[in-house]
């Protein structure tokens, strides 16, 4: 039996066939808002599936590397490479922050005492709410800042998400594409694809710290549990694609933020199992 598995509370499930509509529920629900959902994919591994806060990030992350590079190849046929060639100053520009924050995020989440990060995760959730509903309830406009400033704008918020990208275990997308049509006016379109394009060498340099911690063995003891979680995320996207639009914004972001909300509440009062008092 594995540590993790060892730490499970009585009675946790993590039944495959539940992993896999779990995964469904939460692929359908990004998939309708145009996101991957792992931001709601957390707050289950935790509740649901009894994983403690550090082993649920680094699954959530694992998962969304993966659903990010399946999702790849389709942006790419609807923005081809050389389109996006022409804004690759954008990706650099965010890119030269979000592999610090990646990497800051990561290191600092393995440091924190496990209450603690629970009501990071909680504030981070309440955080990934209002920015659900900003973007999706209101026209973004463009900061049409000058050269310099815009760079450094783009740095800055580049680290701050690769830092929220890291200790949350998502790809980053739902602030990564407001970003790039707030400081590059790009489209809609264009900024996704470019999202992308960022959000994976960030979650892989994330990674790379994570693997540096024992907390990563929670991958090799839940190998099928993650494969059978992610084929349900992936197989929940893409029938969420299809169903983009059929449910007015105006009625499902409330309901995704209230999840959301609902969720952080719950991940503030979470009682993590007792650490061994430090000397």
């Amino acid at each position: 039996m594995s540590a993790d598995e060892a730490t499970m509370p009585t009675g946790a499930v993590r039944s495959l066939p539940l992993a896999f509509a779990a995964g469904a529920a939460v692929g359908v629900l990004g998939g309708m808002i145009g996101l991957g959902g792992a931001e709601f994919r957390l707050p289950l591994l935790i509740s649901l599936f009894a994983f403690a806060a550090l082993a649920a990030i680094i699954v959530n992350k694992a998962m969304s590397l993966i659903v990010v590079v399946v999702a790849l190849p389709a942006r790419l046929a609807a923005v081809p490479l050389a389109e996006l060639g022409a804004h690759w100053t954008i990706a650099v520009n965010l890119l030269t922050g979000s592999l610090i924050g990646a990497w800051a995020g990561a290191s600092w989440a393995v440091r924190m005492r496990t209450a603690t990060l629970y009501k990071v995760l909680a504030a981070l959730m309440v955080g990934m709410a209002a920015a659900l509903v900003l973007t999706h309830t209101t026209t973004l406009g463009t900061l049409a800042l000058p050269g310099p400033a815009q760079t450094i704008a783009g740095g800055a918020a580049g680290f701050g998400i690769g830092v929220v990208a890291a200790i949350m275990g998502v790809a980053g997308g739902e602030l990564l594409i407001p970003t790039i049509v707030l400081l590059y006016a790009a489209d809609i379109k264009t900024a996704g694809s470019l999202s992308l394009l960022v959000s994976l060498p960030t979650m892989l340099v994330a990674f790379a710290r994570y693997s540096r911690d024992g907390s990563f063995a929670v991958l090799r003891s839940n190998l099928r549990f993650v494969a059978v979680m992610t084929a349900g995320s992936i197989t929940g996207s893409l029938l969420g694609g299809l169903l983009l639009g059929v449910i007015p914004d105006l009625v499902l972001i409330p309901v995704l933020a209230a999840i959301l909300l609902i969720s952080a509440a719950k991940m503030a009062r979470h009682a993590p199992p007792a650490e061994v008092a430090e000397p």
